[in-house]
């Protein structure tokens, strides 16, 4: 299992087939970033004990309730863990078998045959990642999703990597706020390149808080990522994410010309 560096977060979007690529977002994150509750989900690859099985496509789902342990687990030990939501249990007794078929080559190698979007199952995502946070890749049926979650994940990964706590040890009030569309709508350009945001190199003052964002390209090998992010850390980012402490206010500023 990879070492997964929690403070940096790249992505890279392929808009014309739907899906993200991730590393550095864990499944915790990604639920608790979504603009809706994760209420039914079918399991494609996992090592979780607390679905409930279905006879009609011999796997196992898991109901909000087990969804809320399941968000407790490790499921980076897991290795794989692959699943897709669903609207209603009779769904997935209504699947036949092209659809199974395609739910099952999805789950093995992450990535599909047709769009992984099913009538049946009226499904939002499809989460496929080995070792958790270190390669993830998530199909969105709508986009829009994916700029609202990560309007929400970006200040979501700041207060958990910098839990401010007053002298008597109580968490102060949390001080982000999510990030608008029309901010993350600036990014969109760049997210087709693949960007790192690297929340270790983020930068505190009373006045800001500033979030460094380089262009690195397109990646399917993490190693190779993280190796060439770390050549390219020295030189000065393409775009800062700026967060006004006082107003409470979000702002994207491109450097770089190139990417404007």
């Amino acid at each position: 299992m990879k070492n997964v560096s929690d403070d940096i977060l790249y992505m890279h979007m392929q808009a014309s087939q739907r899906f993200v690529l991730f590393n550095g977002l864990n499944f915790r994150e990604f639920s608790y970033s979504l603009p809706f509750a994760l209420d039914s989900i079918l399991l494609l690859k996992h090592q979780f004990d607390g679905g409930e099985y279905n006879l009609n496509v011999l796997l196992e789902s898991a109901s909000s309730e087990s969804i809320a342990k399941l968000l407790k687990e490790n499921v980076r030990s897991y290795g794989d863990f692959c699943w897709v939501d669903f609207e209603e249990a009779e769904g997935l007794n209504e699947l036949e078998g092209r659809e199974l078929a395609e739910l099952l080559y999805l789950g093995h190698t992450k990535t599909h045959l047709q769009p992984p979007f099913f009538p049946k199952l009226n499904n939002q995502l499809a989460y496929l990642a080995q070792d958790d946070g270190w390669f993830n890749k998530v199909y969105f049926r709508s986009l829009s999703t994916f700029y609202i979650m990560l309007g929400s994940l970006i200040p979501l990964k700041l207060e958990l990597l910098k839990v401010e706590r007053t002298w008597l040890g109580v968490r102060k009030k949390k001080e982000l706020t999510a990030i608008p569309l029309e901010v993350i709508s600036t990014l969109i350009p760049i997210l087709a390149e693949g960007i790192v945001f690297s929340f270790r190199d983020a930068k505190y003052s009373r006045a800001k808080i500033e979030i460094p964002v380089w262009v690195v390209g397109d990646y399917l090998n993490m190693d190779e990522m993280h190796e060439d992010f770390s050549d390219r850390n020295a030189k000065s980012p393409d775009v800062f994410i700026t967060f006004s402490r006082k107003e409470k206010i979000w702002d994207c500023v491109i450097k770089n010309d190139s990417y404007k």
